[in-house]
């Protein structure tokens, strides 16, 4: 009896469940915590001004003393990108493979981090890390950037495997390959369950790049008269090379617009993931002048960021705002970035101003730009080689894990064997089965916004909401705190409200509902006075309802001299 191993596995997520992006996931193992991915969400149009969403950590600092570590997959922003702010908060080791840390290196170091105050290990594929009776592995997979790997975490009573985003595409460069024989090491283990991401579930087949894009890219190439201009996801290391490769082929030079971009080409070009195969391929562009316009005939030009960038560079490009490229007629513009989810819009306005420009507009067919994600059938051979016991879809939101779990029926899983999630829910296996699935963990979104981490509160963005569809309306005056009369004003400023020569009654009506309220406030106690300037915006805010059934943002200035 003396041999016999209890077990205590805990899984859940802080982020990555129910959502794009934001992906961290915990896994606690008798008493350790083994944390998968620190990434953030970029938001949506209901976050204005917020630049990016992270993950809540209140659980990990409240057991900091039991985190073996942070184990990261790949160097996607949705997977490492709230890295820095979580080392902030807690110093804890993190373990990735060679480009993963060097990205996360020269994120630190942009926020001017010293990375000596760190424990930043660079590990191998092929590696096995031991902490005691739990040990972690990991095994390449096919993604769109290069030392992408899966997360296998050994507990006594079988193998966590963590996938992370992956497809089965066999056509990619070796440096792209999938550990099959890994993979089959570890389902020889036994796999307890798998972790495995939804985005692409709904996609019937597998996910396969095949050559259409680079046949597209040639295409055009061969056409293009003078410059080309090609929007590209700084992610697609894969797809950046295609362009490198078929640029080369033309003789023409490559030239990068974004100032990340540029640092994630200089890393990976270093440490040879990005080959240019024609020494000085790759060149810097001067600032436009009187004497320098960059229009080089034989000059490939590439639009990159996230998201919404590349369509903020093709515009900043369009109406003649960047400092390095103005599109011209004799251009041909590629647009190889497919609008996702909140950038359909922008991408249209986007086309849409390239057309009027005269130059040559080609969108490249979504079909020929796949993202890198499992579809069905990828999913289904995971499955099929890890055999594993559970199944819990990570990676996407619901409608995405809910495929994934249709798909595992399909196969043959009962539904007690297929666990669906959000965000802090947590599912508890006691000696290799499913004893408890509970709502133990409180989590929510810590929002970014310039150098400000978790400061905006819901009310701020209530406020943005409305300066945004109903702007700000401004009342200043001064008081003589003796007296209690106004010595100047009222002055009524509007902005985004109404406008003030046209509007001249309202105004009025504003500044007489200022001039009594304070007028009858002359015999108030100073010490209630907050209660007075609350009463004197709810007034004008009625009013201004009743005549125009809108509710600006008021601000009560009141000058006590």
């Amino acid at each position: 009896m003396e041999s016999i191993k209890l077990s205590k596995v805990k899984i859940f997520a802080l982020g990555g469940l129910g959502e794009n992006g934001k992906n961290m996931y915990v896994i606690e193992v008798n008493n350790k915590i083994f944390v998968l991915d620190a990434g953030l969400r970029y938001p949506g149009e209901d976050l204005l001004g917020v630049d990016a969403v992270i993950p809540d950590i209140k659980y990990l600092i409240e057991n900091k003393e039991r985190i073996v570590g942070l184990f990261l997959s790949h160097a996607h922003e949705d997977h490492i990108g709230a890295v820095p702010n979580l080392l902030k908060a807690l110093n804890i080791p993190v373990y990735g493979t060679r480009l993963t840390m060097a990205l996360v290196e020269d994120s630190l170091k942009e926020q001017g981090e010293n990375l000596e105050n760190f424990t930043l290990n660079k590990i191998r594929s092929d590696n096995t890390l031991t902490f005691n009776d739990v040990k972690v592995s990991f095994y390449n997979t096919t993604h769109s950037i290069p030392d992408s790997v899966g997360i296998c975490v050994h507990t006594p009573d079988g193998v966590i495997v963590y996938t992370s985003n992956f497809t089965f595409d066999q056509s990619v460069d070796k440096r792209y390959f999938t550990s099959y024989d890994l993979i089959s090491d570890v389902s020889r283990v036994g796999v307890l369950a798998l972790l495995s991401e939804s985005l692409s579930a709904d996609k019937l087949g597998h996910t396969s790049s095949v050559n259409h894009l680079k046949y597209e890219l040639a295409e055009a190439f061969s056409q293009a008269p003078g410059r080309i201009i090609v929007s590209v996801f700084s992610s697609e290391l894969q797809r950046i090379q295609q362009i490198i490769d078929v640029a080369n082929e033309f003789n023409r030079k490559i030239a990068i617009i974004g100032r990340k971009m540029q640092r994630i080409v200089d890393i990976a070009v270093k440490m040879g993931y990005l080959k240019f195969p024609t020494s000085g391929m790759l060149v810097n562009l001067k600032y436009i002048d009187e004497t320098n316009d960059n229009n080089l005939p034989n000059l490939v030009v590439l639009a990159t960021g996230e998201r919404q960038e590349p369509f903020d560079a093709l515009i900043r490009m369009v109406r003649k705002l960047d400092r390095l490229i103005h599109v011209e007629p004799n251009d041909t513009i590629l647009i190889a970035t497919p609008p996702i989810q909140g950038t359909e819009i922008k991408s249209a306005r986007t086309i849409d101003l390239l057309y009027r420009t005269g130059a040559n507009v080609i969108k490249i067919n979504k079909m020929y730009l796949p993202l890198s994600h499992a579809s069905a059938e990828d999913l289904k051979l995971m499955i099929n080689l890890l055999k594993p016991k559970y199944i819990i879809p990570v990676i996407g939101e619901y409608r995405h894990q809910y495929a994934q779990a249709k798909i595992a029926e399909q196969m043959g899983y009962n539904s007690e064997n297929i666990v669906l999630l959000d965000n802090g829910m947590v599912v508890e296996f006691e000696q290799g089965d499913l004893v408890n699935i509970s709502n133990d963990i409180e989590v929510d979104q810590i929002l970014i916004d310039g150098l400000s981490v978790g400061e905006i509160s819901n009310v701020v963005l209530k406020d943005r909401v409305l300066l945004s569809q109903d702007g700000i309306l401004l009342a200043i005056v001064s008081i003589d705190m003796r007296t209690r009369k106004i010595i100047a004003g009222p002055e009524i400023v509007s902005r985004g409200f109404i406008y003030v020569k046209e509007n001249e009654e309202i105004i009025n009506n504003v500044q007489n509902i200022l001039n009594q309220s304070l007028s009858e406030a002359e015999a108030i106690p100073k010490t209630e006075w907050n209660k007075v300037k609350n009463d004197i915006r709810d007034k004008i805010g009625k009013y201004l309802y009743k005549e125009t059934k809108r509710k600006p943002i008021i601000m009560l200035v009141i000058n006590e001299l």
